[in-house]
């Protein structure tokens, strides 16, 4: 198969298309329409931020308008580039030239506005079905290469965050250590964060997706950590919370249990073991300790392309985690007005238990 077509060490975006042709018979529709970055960059290669790539019917097709026809002539692989101002338009004259009466698409993808633009101009004749939990899982399983870049990407966090950890002292605003580790992050290959970095401290620690400020960390002070890297695409995540000097008691009783939690989920994890038992051992350790009300999140996701993908690892999911997912485990206990604590290292799925792909020790750092 042509070099154009296949990605060293993976599948063909062919056969990624391939997939979704085969899912549409059980999805009882004649083709599909994405419109999410993500999906589409997986399904083709193109990088752009907005294009519609349409799947059944005869050959792939990526409408994009002219801000990037000529960049996804040069990347899209398997898809014919068809440039029109209006995408909605390009989709539905697609769709009416192929004669086609039941159409699906991305819903999580699709606002409202667009969904009903779409209902307007394709008439009764075409039926529209949104899918959701139906294609949520079609990246769920990595391949050798996507694999490499999120290694990569998990590589670069890890090792910026420890070149930071001299710049945690009391005084320093969570706004600049923030700053400070993006700018490490990128100066080691990072094409951006994967998310906006969590920097917290104190009792904003308290805040589990909180944005850094401009106060000063304190003495005494935990500080919580959320980072990730991207790397060709593909994201990194990784928590770790630091003691800026010495805590007292109550606040290492509560980072040993997360840790401890965070520890036996990661025990847990292999191909056939189901996403809430693992959620189920990093909360029952969490509430034997007496924290049980304080854990207001789920123990972990799934990571690629975005930094939140399927699988969920919480007592909702009724997945089972496969060989070559990646996920994290991220167990929390968050004290409102007190302070909080977050550990989370991110992992790939293996047969017989996990690799851990980021690098920071989680055993309670203090930086005096």
């Amino acid at each position: 198969m042509s070099e154009l077509l296949r990605e060293e060490g993976g599948v063909s975006f062919p056969e990624r298309t391939a997939r979704i042709r085969e899912g549409l018979s059980r999805w009882s529709a004649e083709g599909i329409a994405f419109f999410g970055a993500p999906g589409i960059r997986y399904l083709t290669g193109f990088t752009g931020s907005e294009g519609t790539l349409f799947v059944g019917g005869g050959v792939p097709v990526l409408i994009v308008d002219g801000r990037y026809t000529t960049q996804a002539r040069a990347e899209a692989r398997g898809a014919e580039v068809v440039e029109f101002r209006d995408r909605m338009e390009g989709l539905c004259r697609l769709i009416a030239e192929r004669g086609l009466g039941t159409v699906a698409f991305e819903a999580a993808s699709l606002s409202c506005e667009a969904y009903f633009t779409l209902r307007e101009r394709l008439g009764e004749k075409v039926v529209l079905k949104p899918l959701g939990k139906e294609i949520a899982g079609i990246r769920k399983i990595k391949e050798p290469r996507e694999v490499e870049r999120i290694r990569r990407a998990a590589a670069i966090a890890s090792e910026a965050f420890l070149s930071v950890l001299e710049h945690l002292k009391p005084g320093r605003a969570e706004i600049d250590i923030a700053r400070r580790l993006e700018w490490e992050m990128e100066e080691r290959g990072s094409e951006k964060p994967s998310f906006e970095t969590i920097v917290v401290a104190g009792k904003r620690a308290a805040l589990p997706h909180g944005k850094p400020g401009k106060a000063g960390i304190g003495y005494g002070d935990v500080v919580v950590v959320d980072f990730g890297a991207v790397v060709e695409g593909y994201c990194s995540d990784e928590t770790c919370t630091v003691a800026v000097g010495r805590i007292p008691p109550e606040k290492k009783k509560v980072y040993e249990a997360v840790k401890e939690a965070h520890d036996r989920a990661i025990e847990q994890v292999r191909e056939g073991v189901s996403c809430r038992e693992v959620d189920r051992i990093a909360r029952g350790w969490i509430e034997k300790a007496g924290f049980g009300s304080f854990f207001t999140h789920g123990t972990g996701h799934g990571v690629g392309l975005e930094v939140h993908e399927v699988p969920r690892i919480s007592t909702v999911d009724d997945g089972v985690l496969e060989e070559g997912m990646v996920i994290t485990v991220e167990p929390g206990v968050y004290i409102p007005g007190e302070f909080g604590v977050r550990i989370e290292d991110l992992l790939l799925v293996k047969k017989d238990g996990c690799e851990i792909l980021s690098s920071v020790p989680k055993d309670l750092m203090i930086v005096e």
